[in-house]
């Protein structure tokens, strides 16, 4: 499995390597919705949660599902953006203008990709916005995920314009409280890190730089192909007329061990990659337990489940729709990573779903879950 980017015929000078504060705020939020993601910033997570507003902590509630179970591709509007530079702006509020920018329709579909499974993977969706089939789609999947959800999707529906300013404000007030002082931080070292990959690029080549970048990036001889190892399939192309030519790298010091690849369709493709990796505490089991869980890891399906489950809780209908097979093959699968405990299941209204227990994975090693969530 692998995601592929097409890049035949790209110029060198279309390859860049730059920080994004937009982007790094959304790693931001994601660790602190998702503490057990990301132990090695235990100690951040744990002080900023504490220290926050609780009008603010309320709004961020609104809208977690942007950040906290997929990354939303609003925090990356520079990709989307018809006519414009292609690469980050150099602040957050320079970013902010240019997700001012995207159209209605643009914002409204990445927004909404928690209620749209298959969205990278389905060209030419009708618009949420103007159709309604699309419309009881998006709500329907949002419903099944709970009425903060369902409540959000239709102001979103209703009021684009207004939860655009929301929005704006959201990220503002998430920038004075506590993301500032941090991007003052981590900043300088972002920087010269992309500065150090462009240097190597323009000086040892694409595949040099891909390695120093990430283990999981390669390409081929010709230079045509990007391939990033990933346990998910999917395609982009950097060389799509609409938008110009352009492939962005993004560094993140809060995202390991996500390494995340924007390739919906029609926008740019942009790797966000992390910095460092965190070492995870391990804790002894019995013999029998661990035997339990790599046999339940062992199967190809359950892992590509483990997956989807890593990342947030899920029914087993939406399983079954987004992996292609039955809801009674989903159920077996999930009984064997349940016995195996590596699973929790709770009922959200009239809905039964299932996550990952990252911890007890944890526990396997650290190269499982950097592959979960990667």
């Amino acid at each position: 499995m692998s995601v592929t980017i097409d890049i035949a015929g790209l110029p060198a000078g279309r390859i860049t390597f730059a920080p994004s504060p937009l982007a790094e705020l959304c790693m931001a939020l994601h660790a602190l919705s998702q503490p057990a993601h990301h132990p090695g910033l235990a100690s951040w997570t744990a002080a900023t949660s504490a220290a926050l507003d609780p009008c603010l902590a309320d709004r961020l509630l609104e809208g977690d599902f942007m950040w906290r179970s997929s990354f939303s591709d609003v925090f990356m509007p520079f990709a989307g953006l018809p006519g414009g530079t292609g690469r980050p702006a150099a602040t957050l509020a320079g970013e902010l203008d240019v997700l001012d920018r995207l159209d209605d329709e643009l914002f409204v579909t990445a927004a909404l990709e928690h209620c749209w499974l298959n969205r990278y993977n389905e060209g030419g969706m009708p618009s949420p916005l103007t159709d309604p089939g699309a419309r009881a789609k998006a709500l329907e999947t949002a419903a099944a995920r709970g009425p903060r959800r369902l409540e959000f999707s239709l102001r979103l529906l209703d009021d684009p314009v207004g939860v655009r300013g929301w929005m704006r404000r959201l990220l503002e007030d998430c920038d004075e409280a506590f993301f500032g002082a941090m991007w003052k931080r981590i900043e300088p070292g972002q920087s010269a890190d992309a500065r150090h990959k462009t240097e190597v690029l323009r000086h040892k080549g694409l595949a040099a730089a891909l390695k120093e970048t990430s283990s999981a990036l390669g390409v081929d001889e010709a230079l045509t192909t990007i391939t990033v190892d990933k346990m998910v399939h999917g395609t982009a192309t950097a060389t799509d007329p609409r938008l110009g030519p352009g492939l962005v790298f993004i560094p993140t010091y809060f995202g390991w061990p996500h390494l995340l690849v924007l390739h919906a369709p029609g926008w740019r493709p942009v790797v966000h990659y992390p910095l460092g990796s965190p070492q995870l505490t391990s804790a002894p089991g019995s013999v029998e337990l661990l035997q339990r869980r790599m046999e339940a890891l062992a199967h190809p399906m359950r892992m590509t489940l483990c997956r989807s489950l890593a990342r947030a809780p899920y029914t087993t209908g939406e399983l079954a729709a987004v992996h292609g097979i039955t809801a009674p093959e989903v159920s077996r699968h999930l009984a064997a990573l349940k016995k195996a405990g590596l699973l929790h299941t709770r009922r959200q209204g009239r809905y039964v779903q299932h996550q990952l227990d990252l911890p007890a994975v944890a526990r396997l090693g650290s190269d499982l879950i950097e592959g979960l969530l990667r």
